[in-house]
């Protein structure tokens, strides 16, 4: 565990994130989410605010799921409409000097190769900035739109995300030589091609030769976010991940989940200390407690319950409009996000959830804790976090936006920074890239003891 405590504004480009309805919210901006303006101001404020990055969600397909059709999905822009968030990124990078920005992709629907070159890119125009969210995709309907017979099964798509990733670190880290790029004016010569290599790459799902059509960017390989669940996630994340999302809703689940993957990654040769583990919080905070209180039992109101279950029917696979309000869910392995199933059921074997009792957890931020108070609090809670349990950082999610990240940026940093738990606002960075500020590594590139990291 780090010393100070880590900030993601965990957001998406879309409508709809984590708290279904609350578009509806006098005064919340969500529609604006297509103005670039939009974009640069949430950077300025995320940076601000001592964030370390933003974290873009995003999801491939529609939540059809919920009644067997798209209609609740479209009507209440259950995360639909959404657009690509990474387009957006360069904006928000320019109006920025130290911000980082995490986004997700699916190395399902898309190719290493190809991935490969726009997070170069990427890296290359935010002066090594850049993370990736490895995800898996789990909803039907993006299969479906991209020419597929069906879903992927979960141990297809782990596979296929394992050799994802093999190409993609070759890419990064094994084609060009750091050296490679001589830019000699007077000779004519760019690069060396001698110290530009293929990886003849030959596997089950990919043929990459290569080499890498980029030349290495300031970090090489983006700073790996990863928060698998099942088992298969579990593994992965040990395996890959730098930044860790424990999407539990309880304290035992988070330092289960925590205890786990960190013994894991020790089977990879690595130090279970360095990955980081990121919990997200959904903040609502006042002057006073009343006004806290105020606020929150006012966002509830606009909670659209129908919306909710529509996102959780894709995120757990089932569709929870055939099921009782009152009637309990089980533990059922599924094709979908497993960590949402886990949340309710092994996180707390102990508790049984009816579907309302977790539609109503869920309104606000889907399975992350609500702290409701003060700047005070609110920061107490996040030490305790941070100091007791172990837990490195905290995704930030909105409910109002983007009042809820101006709250927390003008209420709690300062009562953190006051704390030494946020640097201040005129520290010196330890790092020019991501990777640096996030781990207080003595360089850009990948850990030694990260398994992509080639030997020297």
């Amino acid at each position: 565990m780090t010393d100070r405590l880590r900030l993601n504004l965990f957001t998406m480009s879309s409508v709809e994130h984590v708290s279904p309805g609350s578009w509806t919210y006098p005064g919340d901006r969500s529609p604006e989410y297509t103005d670039v303006e939009y974009w640069t101001e949430i950077a300025r404020t995320a940076e601000r605010g001592g964030f370390d990055a933003v974290f873009f969600a995003d999801v491939r397909g529609i939540y059809d799921v919920y009644g067997d059709d798209r209609e609740t999905a479209v009507e209440r822009a259950v995360q639909t409409p959404a657009n690509d968030p990474q387009l957006v990124v360069p904006a928000m990078a320019a109006v920025t000097d130290e911000l980082g920005f995490a986004v997700t992709r699916s190395t399902t629907y898309t190719h290493p190769y190809q991935l490969a070159r726009e997070f170069s890119t990427l890296d290359h125009l935010t002066d090594g900035r850049i993370a990736i969210n490895v995800v898996t995709s789990y909803l039907e309907s993006a299969a479906e739109n991209l020419g597929l017979d069906g879903r992927m099964e979960k141990g297809e798509r782990y596979d296929r995300a394992d050799e994802f990733l093999d190409v993609c670190y070759a890419l990064w880290e094994e084609s060009w030589a750091d050296d490679a790029v001589e830019r000699d004016r007077e000779a004519g010569r760019y690069a060396d091609p001698a110290k530009v290599s293929t990886i003849d790459h030959e596997g089950e799902h990919f043929s990459v030769p290569g080499p890498h059509g980029c030349e290495p960017s300031p970090q090489r390989t983006p700073v790996v976010y990863q928060a698998g669940s099942s088992d298969r996630g579990r593994e992965f994340a040990a395996a890959n991940a730098e930044a860790v999302f424990a999407s539990q809703p309880t304290e035992e689940g988070v330092r289960e989940y925590m205890e786990d993957v960190k013994g894991r990654a020790a089977e990879y040769g690595r130090d279970p200390e360095s990955l980081q583990f990121f919990i997200g919080v959904v903040p609502i905070v006042g002057e006073t407690r009343a006004l806290a209180e105020a606020k929150r039992e006012e966002y509830t109101r606009h909670v659209d319950v129908e919306a909710t279950l529509a996102l959780l029917s894709g995120f757990l696979d089932m569709d929870l409009s055939e099921l009782d309000p009152d009637q309990r869910v089980e533990h059922i392995e599924t094709d979908a996000i497993q960590g949402t199933m886990n949340a309710f059921t092994r996180s707390q074997p102990d508790r049984e959830w009816t579907v309302r009792e977790v539609a109503e957890f869920c309104g606000l931020g889907t399975t992350s804790p609500t702290i409701v108070g003060t700047a005070e609090d609110v920061a107490d809670e996040l030490e305790y976090w941070h100091e007791e349990v172990g837990v490195d950082g905290f995704n930030v999610k909105e409910v109002v936006r983007p009042d809820s990240l101006v709250d927390f940026v003008d209420l709690v940093v300062p009562e953190l920074r006051e704390r030494g738990l946020v640097d201040p606002a005129d520290a010196d960075p330890p790092g020019d890239t991501l990777r640096e500020r996030l781990h207080g590594t003595p360089g850009p590139r990948l850990r030694e003891d990260h398994p992509a990291r080639p030997s020297d």
